[in-house]
């Protein structure tokens, strides 16, 4: 339960940051709507695009791997977001309830387990990002154990145990802070660093030092970040 609560911790203070205080009632400090299903949905399908699967395009061009699980990671923050959201909003309980809901699912339990992990072929995981898709563009209603149980398929078909699920977040997670630090929401941020996408910068540093702590990291961003021209 650890690993879950501090990534819906760090969540929380992200959305805060970035959306304002009471972001749960579906709006930003800025009047905007706030559609976490949307978000899901929509990132959902870049995932699908790290495939080569339209028939009159590349066709035998390989699985970009690597941005599945950068894409996977995207589609956390949304999940988790919803989940704050419905806690907060149905009075279901504390972030650390939400965070014992989520440890007793069979898939989260099932990515905490050790052994070497394959990736999946490529339909199979593209239908799993299909079940989600389903579930979040209902209008009405969303299951949500579904909804958390599918993620968890679907992180375990790209090959992230929790583990890499969680260092990727945290991760991913401080870039967005950075981001929104630097100009990103009023179209100031570069992201592109020296030829390099600033996911790609940020995955870098953690392959230096596995270690690192969010603070630290966001140090080792700002570091980098001066040097872009």
């Amino acid at each position: 339960m650890e690993k879950v609560l501090e990534m819906l911790l760090l969540q929380q203070e992200l959305n805060d940051a970035t959306n304002g205080e009471g972001w749960e009632a579906g709006k930003t400090k800025n009047g905007k709507v706030i559609n976490w299903k949307r978000c899901i949905y929509m990132e959902c399908a870049e995932m699908v695009d790290s495939f080569a699967w339209k028939h009159w395009k590349a066709i035998d061009a390989d699985p970009a791997w690597a941005n599945l699980q950068i894409e996977v990671v995207d589609v956390w923050h949304f999940i988790m977001s919803l989940g704050l959201e419905d806690y907060s909003q149905n009075f279901r309980g504390t972030i650390e309830d939400l965070a014992m809901k989520i440890s007793e699912e069979p898939g989260y339990q099932t990515l905490q387990e050790n052994g070497e992990l394959e990736f999946a072929e490529p339909s199979t995981i593209m239908a799993k990002v299909e079940d989600l898709i389903l579930n979040a563009v209902n209008r009405d209603t969303i299951d949500g154990p579904k909804l958390f149980e599918d993620f968890f398929e679907l992180a375990y078909m790209s090959k992230l145990n929790l583990q890499d699920l969680y260092r990727l977040y945290v991760g991913k997670n401080i870039l967005n802070q950075f981001r929104q630090d630097n100009g990103y929401k009023e179209g100031t941020y570069i992201k592109v660093w020296n030829g390099k996408e600033d996911n790609v910068v940020m995955q870098a540093l953690w392959e230096e030092n596995a270690s690192l702590t969010p603070k630290v990291l966001y140090g080792a961003l700002q570091k980098a970040y001066a040097t872009v021209s």
